[in-house]
């Protein structure tokens, strides 16, 4: 079974679902909106042409309000860079991917309210703007040559092609992630996977998006250049931690925790400069990392502890079902809310972000 079978974030919007679990998302959204100016604002100085329609994708959208959010900030800072320039303001084509497993119903159903609202905000004849949905990897082409004036991915670009791969980590014993304890060619083997598909990622974009295009990626990254530092690892090995007490139970066998490993590496910021220097396509217009606190607005340890567990449920649930059964997904998470507990009571935790602002040569 490969990734693109298996991959996505839990479905509908019930307590563990990933609608329900992903504060933390929009709260990076939040934080790239000025970058999101910046991109559309240039292009419009440097005349790149939307006067008709302005086409964006959003790369690995998945579902959920969040999704419509991000969809509604860019057509408000089109509005405004239009209004700003004298402009014609154009219709919209918001273009929506992730993997064909993807809860796109759940994004569907939010549409009414989302057309209602720009109207009411907008008036009558703003607009039009058309939403559809592109199923599909980004690791393979999507859109027709030159027809994208935007894209956005959020928290998508870590994830890597293959679900077992990279090839070379079979010796990664009782780990699921790159570790403190793992090989050298396990690290190894995680970077050049990476590498391999974000050079592929790069060239697929610049066939689709128009001359003087802008890409706006955020992703999970590192400040540290080891792949085994705190900010990198901490709360995937706590999965590990959790699936080897379940192992000392009897509930797991030692054969399917050597064989699982988390598809998704990420990278410090000189690893990513180095590949769009070399893949030659775009140029980078900024980078930078900033840390969101995971638990600011839980001030108990027990509710950021229940919390935390939710929100990586919400993310991995489908890929740990794939592999280990649904019967121990509820063991599995209830144990890993006691030890991110544990660990958020016993020292403060940010994820890195990294922020990468590209322009189509």
């Amino acid at each position: 079974m490969t990734l693109i079978d298996v991959l996505h974030m839990s479905s509908g919007s019930g307590d563990s679902s990933y609608a329900h679990n992903s504060r933390y998302t929009k709260i990076v959204i939040q934080e790239t909106t000025p970058f999101l100016k910046r991109a559309i604002k240039s292009m419009a100085n440097q005349d790149v042409p939307f006067d008709d329609c302005f086409k964006f994708a959003d790369l690995g959208c998945s579902s959920g309000s969040n999704t419509l959010f991000l969809a509604s900030n860019i057509i408000e800072i089109v509005h405004e860079v239009c209004q700003d320039g004298k402009r014609k303001i154009p219709q919209f084509q918001v273009c929506l991917n992730d993997l064909y497993v993807n809860d796109f119903n759940n994004v569907f159903k939010l549409l009414p309210d989302f057309y209602k609202t720009l109207k009411k905000e907008k008036g009558e004849n703003f607009g039009p703007y058309f939403v559809s949905a592109v199923p599909g990897s980004f690791y393979g082409r999507l859109f027709p040559d030159k027809s994208l004036h935007l894209v956005h991915s959020c928290y998508s670009i870590h994830w890597l092609s293959q679900v077992c791969v990279p090839k070379g980590i079979e010796d990664n014993k009782l780990n699921i992630y790159v570790s403190r304890t793992s090989p050298l060619n396990v690290m190894q083997a995680y970077e050049n996977q990476f590498h391999t598909d974000f050079t592929k990622f790069l060239q697929l974009r610049s066939e689709e998006i128009v001359p003087g295009g802008r890409m706006v990626l955020t992703l999970r990254g590192r400040s540290s250049l080891d792949p085994t530092s705190d900010d990198y690892g901490s709360f995937w090995e706590l999965l590990t931690i959790s699936l080897r007490e379940m192992l000392e139970e009897g509930l797991v066998q030692e054969s399917d925790i050597n064989s699982f490993n988390l598809p998704f590496y990420f990278p410090h910021e000189d690893e990513l400069r180095s590949i769009v220097q070399t893949e030659e396509s775009f140029s980078l217009d900024h980078m930078t990392s900033f840390e969101v606190d995971v638990d600011q607005e839980d001030t108990d340890y027990t509710d950021c502890g229940k919390n935390t567990s939710k929100a990586i449920r919400a993310v991995t649930e489908t890929l740990f079902a794939s592999h280990f059964g649904n019967s121990i997904i509820d063991v599995l998470f209830k144990k890993y809310e006691k030890n991110a507990m544990e660990h958020l009571g016993a020292k403060e935790s940010k994820n890195v972000t990294v922020l990468v602002l590209l322009t189509k040569k």
